[in-house]
């Protein structure tokens, strides 16, 4: 018997919000549209909606972490105000290549390394052999394969790039998601379908 409520490992830029590169100032966060409402449906079912997203900007030098700490403060604000809410949300800092040497360390929470999804099975009772990553990179792709979780890629922000990649690298696609509503609707009826076989 598992223990544990599934979870949606979402990553951030180009999955819920617009993909603009370096995200500095919360000024600059827009949510892709339905994925505030698409965020709602997975709290209402009782999915845990985790983010997990690397963000060298900080490593690079083009943000601090209290930057960081200030577009997080915003996306939530966003996703309150149309009724929707994260289960927590985790970022890595961290890039081998950066030009802050604290940051250029230890990379172990960097997508597709495990790290950020470790902490949250940590941090919450996440029963992970029901959960799924979503996002629009091969690294969180990469990521769902390492934790043996289904890999779903939305075909917003570089979702197009990244389908082309993951034919030329194989990496295994669960399913391709028009936007995050489409990912959210797969994750359901998956469940559905999971609980109706038990």
């Amino acid at each position: 018997m598992t223990s544990g409520r599934p979870a949606a490992f979402l990553d951030r830029d180009g999955t819920i919000t617009v993909e603009r590169g370096y995200i500095r100032r919360p000024e600059d966060l827009e949510l892709i549209p339905g994925a505030a409402g698409a965020v709602r449906s997975l709290n209402e079912r009782g999915i845990l909606v985790i983010v997990v997203s690397n963000q060298a900007g900080v490593a690079r030098g083009l943000m601090t972490e209290s930057d960081l700490a200030a577009v997080h403060e915003a996306l939530e604000g966003l996703l309150e105000a149309s009724g929707a809410k994260l289960d927590g949300a985790y970022y890595c800092p961290n890039f081998a290549d950066g030009s802050v040497e604290r940051y250029t360390r230890d990379t172990s929470c960097r997508k597709p390394e495990t790290g950020m999804v470790d902490a949250a099975c940590r941090d919450h009772a996440i029963d992970l052999a029901s959960s799924v990553v979503v996002g629009d990179q091969s690294t969180d792709l990469e990521l769902a394969h390492r934790v043996g979780v289904p890999g779903v890629l939305v075909m917003t922000g570089k979702g197009e790039r990244t389908l082309r990649e993951s034919r030329e690298r194989r990496l295994p696609i669960a399913y391709r998601a028009r936007d995050l509503s489409d990912a959210v609707a797969w994750i359901e009826a998956r469940l559905d379908e999971s609980a109706e076989e038990r």
